[in-house]
């Protein structure tokens, strides 16, 4: 009988120099085409901007499978989620937002006020943004962890609005799950939407005259969290009307390695990854063609006994996945921030020296006992990261998301002065005369 296939391909860039723009060519990775997806959305958010609940509801049906009673999720509904849900999963949610607060405790950020010169000062303010909608997926998996990553850091920067919208679902009723609708609960919001994909992201940044309550929705000022390219598309569409996060595309882990990792361990968190989607990316980058050995034995060992042995076997073999030989660490560390994974493993000798020289990343855990999963629920980080290499220009979800800086300028007349020469002489050479004459004009006898 034939060996079985590997579940990774191998791309070998050892004794091979490529400039930046070939290594990133060469790396796997998931094709994303929210372009398209932008044309078959389209529809659905103009509808929803122009009928408003009536157009939410034809959407759900078509999309959901279900038509909800209730857009907005009684209150009652809420209450009850909280009572019926299992006290250790109660518990466990409990923890994993003590966690992400602690976190995100520390990244409030206070005022500063810089004098620039005597009388002239420069403070930044930082103010959270009014209102926000927080969008938590219901495909394949049920996120109550999203609920938490989402709400938190938006309270601790003190946002005064928090709406969050969920699918339906048909089995219960039309309502979000009811572990999500007990997360919100738990942590205290209070306005939440039964409706998913693009037609929750129009909705929330529509709003609405009435979602047949008898109540309407305000629209909100910035919408995060993650979802499937349809709602990345429908994000798209919205930017500019109102903020977003960051356009999600599958998730992706990449693990750097060398021969002292545990195969056993690598390959437990490549399936981890795989297990969210068929497009899932789980990439391994070492230097050590046993280790890629050793691993692709323990993978024939852990995808058949996995739960979702067939979802894992598509998303290892996709093109979006495999094995990266290196020459060394050096060039692995090229590897891994030309990749800018959403989720970077250092397994490693002397891993946290190794991940101290990562540029590019959503979040990097360091060493044997710091998996990705860990970051998923409990180790207090947020894990709302970017995708599809865009963690080289922005970072995962946190408190500085939901704030904005402005700055305060406060000058006397002095401080002015001292000014004036520079200030008038750039509007000059900007051919902008009006901007010195609003400065002379404070000088004028």
């Amino acid at each position: 009988m034939p060996d079985p296939a590997p579940f990774l391909s191998v791309i070998d860039l050892r004794a091979r120099r490529l400039s930046a723009a070939e290594l990133t060519a060469a790396l796997p990775r998931a094709e994303l085409d929210v372009e398209s997806a932008v044309a078959a959305v389209r529809p659905v958010v103009e509808d929803v901007a122009a009928r408003g609940a009536a157009a939410v509801r034809d959407a759900s049906e078509r999309f959901d499978g279900v038509r909800p009673e209730h857009l907005r999720v009684p209150k009652e509904e809420l209450e009850r989620a909280l009572t019926e849900l299992a006290p250790e999963i109660r518990a466990a949610l409990e923890e994993s937002a003590a966690r992400v607060r602690a976190v995100d405790s520390a990244q409030s950020r206070p005022d500063e006020t810089v004098q620039v010169v005597p009388g002239g000062t420069v403070t930044q303010r930082w103010v959270p943004v009014r209102r926000v909608g927080l969008y938590v997926p219901g495909g394949r998996a049920v996120l109550p962890s999203s609920v938490v990553m989402n709400v938190v850091p938006a309270q601790i920067a003190g946002v005064e609005q928090i709406v969050l919208a969920s699918p339906p679902q048909k089995e219960f009723g039309g309502l979000p799950h009811p572990t999500i609708l007990a997360a919100c609960a738990l942590l205290g919001v209070t306005e939440v939407l039964a409706v998913g994909g693009a037609q929750a992201i129009a909705l929330l940044a529509h709003g609405a005259e009435d979602l047949g309550d008898g109540r309407g929705l305000e629209a909100v000022d910035l919408v995060t969290g993650p979802g499937n390219v349809y709602v990345a598309a429908a994000k798209r569409l919205v930017r500019g009307q109102v903020g977003i996060d960051a356009e999600a595309g599958p998730t992706e882990i990449a693990i750097l390695a060398d021969a002292d990792a545990d195969p056993a361990f690598v390959a437990a968190d490549l399936i981890s990854q795989a297990e969210h989607d068929p497009l899932a990316a789980s990439v391994l980058v070492t230097d050590s063609v046993e280790l890629a050995h050793a691993v692709e034995a323990a993978l024939a060992i852990q995808v058949p006994a996995a739960a979702h042995q067939a979802r894992i076997e598509e998303a290892l073999r996709g093109e979006q996945s495999g094995v990266v030989l290196v020459d060394d660490l050096e060039q692995g560390l090229a590897v891994v921030d030309a990749y800018g994974a959403e989720h970077l493993e250092i397994q490693t000798a002397d891993a946290a020296a190794v991940a101290a020289r990562v540029t590019n990343a959503g979040a990097v855990f360091v060493g044997p006992h710091s998996p990705v999963s860990l970051g998923d629920y409990a180790a207090g980080s947020n894990h709302v990261l970017p995708t599809g290499g865009t963690s080289r220009f922005t970072g995962g979800l946190g408190v500085q998301t939901f704030l904005r800086g402005i700055h305060v300028v406060h000058y006397d007349r002095d401080a002015l002065k001292g000014a004036r020469t520079a200030a008038t002489t750039l509007a000059d050479a900007e051919g902008l005369p009006a901007h010195g004459a609003a400065i002379d004009i404070r000088f004028a006898d």
